[in-house]
């Protein structure tokens, strides 16, 4: 089910929805705020996977969407997973059937990482199996078909080095390409070891770091490890810094439940001390960030991150907190402040993925709703498409 919601006024976007096509002024106004939603992905009884989650969206140059997301056969990050992809032709207003484009049997398949590459005009899609194997595909026909995967994880030994691990994971979300063509893709390593029902290995202690490959994917390197001076860091994504380098943007398990964040020059090495942000509350979550613009226009950084900061009872023994009321941020400074705000979805809402089209359509791909067999298990996969003009109430916009 699709819904419009164009915002006159905050009262207007809560009583009455009602469908209104993008209007074409340039200036920015409230009159041209837009935000549709869309249900891609629905856990449901006839449905024979029991959860669906783990986002992963990206827009093409052509406007193609692809979204990704981990299909479980288990309420568990230890289930049978496999990796499904629906593919929009048109920006995401009409949408392809479900189709599987990574399957290992009945092993873990999970952690969908997807990039493009300006340079070669191709898609590279990442994954983990296991937890202890990583796999590349790519796709240059935009999605409709992918190459056979590859096996990379011994182009990972390196952080063996570095970080004793027995469990590793990409991503999840997005990964980026810088202006150099270096591919940038975040990932977590834990020790891992054997949960006591002999199902898995825990992920906790955990450290956070990139791989990156400058040969569009050919071969992939290990960076360094960033600085390990806070509670299990792990999930993390990436955004091209104003002068170039990188910004990693960590989940991580301090009592401030706050977002950190750490800054390379190249995006591999140098990683400064993980610095949490006052204004990125996260009940322990993944969230999803995004550079909408930069030199020689205005800088803007989006962020997408359940902000539940007046729930503050823990539920899980880990600490985790209610994952609820996903919120939209925007930065003018490099991340360093965030000055407007707007929640996306106030309920039950949780990992979340952003990417933009030409016109400067936003996309966030997010999860949503309540299944009662699991106090973090969602019952939808929707896509929000929304403007700038509706997240600032019509005082800035990316329309060209």
């Amino acid at each position: 089910m699709k819904i419009c919601l164009p915002l006159r006024t905050a009262l207007l976007l809560a009583l009455f929805p009602w469908t209104l096509p993008l209007a074409s002024a340039a200036e920015p106004s409230p009159e041209n705020a837009m935000v549709e939603k869309e249900n891609l992905f629905e856990v449901t009884p006839e449905n024979p996977y029991r959860s669906i989650r783990i986002p992963c969206i990206l827009a093409l140059p052509d406007d193609t969407v692809l979204a990704f997301t981990s299909a479980r056969s288990a309420v568990s990050d230890w289930a049978t997973i496999r990796l499904l992809l629906r593919r929009s032709p048109d920006g995401g207003k009409t949408w392809e059937p479900a189709r599987i484009v990574a399957d290992n049997g009945k092993a873990v398949t999970d952690n969908p990482v997807a990039i493009w590459d300006a340079g070669k005009k191709r898609v590279h899609f990442l994954y983990q199996v296991d937890y202890s194997r990583c796999f590349h595909l790519w796709s240059d026909d935009s999605g409709r078909t992918f190459s056979p995967p590859v096996e990379i994880t011994a182009q990972l030994a390196g952080f063996q080095k570095k970080y004793p691990w027995h469990v590793f994971a990409p991503g999840p979300g997005h990964g980026i390409q810088l202006k150099n063509g270096r591919l940038i893709v975040p990932v977590w390593l834990s020790p891992g070891e054997l949960n006591p029902s002999g199902k898995g290995r825990a992920h906790r202690p955990s450290v956070t770091s990139t791989i990156y490959s400058d040969d569009h994917g050919a071969t992939w390197q290990c960076g360094d490890i960033v600085p390990d001076t806070l509670k299990n860091m792990n999930e993390t994504v990436a955004v091209e810094a104003d002068d170039g380098g990188v910004l990693l943007f960590i989940r991580n398990e301090d009592p401030a439940f706050r977002k950190a964040i750490a800054y390379s020059r190249d995006g591999a090495t140098g990683w400064t001390k993980p610095e949490l942000n006052e204004a990125l509350y996260t009940p322990v979550c993944f969230a999803s960030a995004l550079r909408l613009s930069g030199a020689p226009d205005k800088s803007r950084i989006l962020f997408a991150n359940p902000d539940s900061r007046l729930k503050t009872k823990s539920m899980v023994k880990w600490g985790g907190r209610t994952r609820e009321n996903l919120t939209i941020k925007l930065s003018y400074d490099g991340g360093k402040t965030w000055p407007v705000a707007k929640v996306l979805e106030p309920g039950r809402s949780a990992y979340s993925d952003l990417t933009m089209l030409s016109d400067g359509t936003i996309l966030c791909f997010y999860e949503h709703g309540f299944m009662s067999d699991n106090k973090y298990n969602t019952r939808y996969l929707t896509v929000a498409r929304f403007n700038l003009e509706w997240l600032t109430d019509g005082k800035d916009s990316l329309r060209p």
